[in-house]
């Protein structure tokens, strides 16, 4: 069905039209209402006796499911508890999320969402989305079908190698796609009928999982090589065949084929990665923040990056981009961007360097009179203790990679350093906040990809900000689906970056925090949206006929869709007709 609701003729009241009834209906949740069902839908859909008599409202609902979170002892518990919850009656899963935004997302996406991958196939409960294994090649497309008749709006799919910091997770990696569309939702207002994860399990080399009698995924080594990449390309085509137009989110795959995913098919359908493009201009909006309220120009920052991977690399193109628009020469803002993996800088006269980092390697005298080591690499500490640096970003993984003379040393350099360990989950953080605040004296402008509390230091409270890709991926998203953009352009991504930075109020600034707080996530995904879809339309990629202007300001209000129930009326078969390929809403308001 399409879920798109109509207006009563003669009430003049919103419903859907619904063509399931008795435990079919119940049994579905994004359509269940639970003991929410009024008497008289419960008559006419057959619902009497399969539910308590009593009825209760949205809010005496929320009292309860509220209290049940409460009530679990762990993290990990209260993970299950709402996955469980969202597998029962996603409006009310959604309402609760939205009531209790900051408390919750921690839970369903960074950092527990790494716990839930980690022991997925101990977890388990039910499946959702759609696993694409190897075993289905030949046939992906009908794998596809079997999604239903709803032409999805958005898909997150992952390989799994690469979840957060914690590496590959077989099929456990489902756990990300789910999250990352849960923030969809509950940011951006997508319909959860026209949200769909995918897995694409080509096996793993997690030995621990291989020999798990509980694993639930293909028990082979990792696929790699060509025969990996034509399962891809199968894959990418039917999407292209079964769903034209449905907007197409890369998530969590390997260093090694991550950039090469997105450079092949960035111009055959609307696609992105979050991990390299939604992370690099989260970081952007960050950094200009920072600019103004350190009083250092964005365009004269000297920047490290501590992490070589297709974060890492995503970030400096987007930095380089972003200086090179404000006038600075291309080549001068690429000397300003240093970028180290885990033997140090990355030199050109390496025996071998992986494909994505040579865009930004260094030659081989450009630090003279910095010691080397036998091996004749420059490792970060030997870095930042020679070279004054602005800005230390972390995307390496590493716990602790930010130790205390190496902070201390850029503090020696910088008047404000600004440092962002932003490694998820937080196990994996780069090191501490209220270490950094202490090492420097208070001087540094923190924030983190996981989130952390604000740091008391003296008689002041430092703020963390919280460099959540959720800010931006909704957004472009919505945008992207509601232009109906071919593709996606660094210049949307560029136009993203401007509207989170333009959301972040000058109180919240000049306190020293550089993002937004994430329970204004939703307000967030609205003027993204609006501003990738303007920059769309600039750029030519948009649908000719698609709302610009105060027409997308409206369409945007209208689409996003807000957890709350409607009435219901039975239509046998009434909607179950699939969708018109051309993408037109993201979802349908009340």
């Amino acid at each position: 069905m399409n879920y798109e609701l109509k207006t009563d003729s003669k009430s003049r009241e919103r419903i859907l039209e619904v063509p399931y009834r008795g435990r079919d209906l119940i049994t579905r949740p994004v359509l269940n209402k639970g003991t929410a069902f009024p008497l008289a839908e419960r008559e006419e859909f057959g619902l009497t006796g399969l539910l308590p008599p009593g009825v209760s409202t949205m809010d005496l609902q929320l009292e309860r499911v509220y209290g049940n979170f409460k009530r679990q002892p762990t993290d990990l518990d209260r993970y299950i508890y709402l996955g469980t919850l969202q597998d029962r009656n996603e409006t009310l899963f959604f309402r609760l999320l939205l009531t209790h935004l900051a408390e919750m997302v921690p839970i369903v996406y960074t950092p527990v969402v790494a716990e839930g991958c980690r022991h997925y196939s101990r977890i388990y409960r039910q499946g959702r989305g759609l696993y694409v294994s190897i075993r289905d090649k030949g046939r992906v497309g009908q794998v596809l079908r079997n999604f239903g008749a709803t032409q999805p709006d958005i898909i997150v799919v992952t390989d799994n190698e690469r979840i957060l910091g914690i590496g590959d997770q077989g099929v456990g990696g489902m756990g990300i796609p789910v999250g990352k569309l849960t923030l969809y939702v509950v940011t951006a207002g997508f319909h959860p009928g026209k949200c769909l994860p995918i897995s694409l399990d080509v096996g793993t080399n997690n030995k621990a999982l291989l020999e798990d009698p509980l694993y639930l995924g293909v028990r082979e080594p990792r696929l790699r090589g060509e025969p990996y990449h034509a399962f891809v390309a199968e894959f990418v085509d039917a999407i292209r065949e079964v769903w034209p137009g449905t907007l197409l989110q890369w998530e969590d795959f390997g260093k090694t084929t991550a950039m090469v995913h997105l450079d092949r098919y960035k111009e055959k359908l609307p696609t992105f990665n979050d991990d390299i493009q939604g992370t690099a201009a989260v970081i952007h909006a960050g950094l200009v923040a920072a600019a103004d309220h350190v009083g250092v120009p964005f365009k004269g920052f000297r920047v490290g990056i501590d992490g070589a991977g297709s974060a890492g690399i995503g970030i400096a193109r987007q930095i380089e981009a972003g200086m090179v628009r404000t006038g600075v020469p291309k080549a001068e803002a690429h000397s300003r961007i240093y970028v180290l993996d885990s033997k140090g800088i990355v030199f050109s006269d390496r025996q071998s360097v992986e494909p994505e980092k040579r865009e930004y390697t260094s030659a081989p005298d450009r630090f003279p009179r910095l010691k080397r080591d036998s091996k004749g690499e420059i490792h970060l500490q030997e870095f930042v203790e020679g070279t004054p640096l602005d800005v230390l970003l972390g995307v390496s993984g590493t716990p602790g990679a930010f130790t205390e003379p190496i902070v201390k040393a850029m503090a020696r350099h910088a008047k404000r350093p600004i440092i962002m360990p932003l490694s998820n989950p937080t196990s994996q953080c780069e090191a501490k906040p209220e270490d950094i605040v202490r090492w420097t004296d208070g001087r540094a402008v923190v924030a983190t990809g996981s989130p952390f509390p604000d740091v008391k230091f003296g008689d002041r409270t430092i703020p963390v900000g919280q460099g959540n890709n959720m800010f931006i991926f909704p957004g472009v998203g919505l945008g992207t689906v509601l232009v109906r953009a071919r593709i996606v352009t660094n210049g949307m991504f560029l136009a993203s970056a401007d509207a989170l930075r333009a959301c972040l109020p000058n109180d919240r600034l000049s306190s020293g925090a550089i993002f937004p707080e994430i329970r204004e996530a939703r307000t967030v995904a609205a003027a993204v949206a609006y501003a990738v879809g303007e920059a769309a339309h600039a750029e030519g990629v948009a649908a000719k006929d698609a709302p610009k202007g105060e027409a997308l300001k409206k369409r945007i209000a209208e689409s996003m869709w807000f957890p709350d129930y409607v009435r219901y009326r039975y239509v046998p078969g009434g909607t179950t007709s699939a969708r018109k390929p051309a993408r037109a809403t993201a979802g349908a308001r009340k």
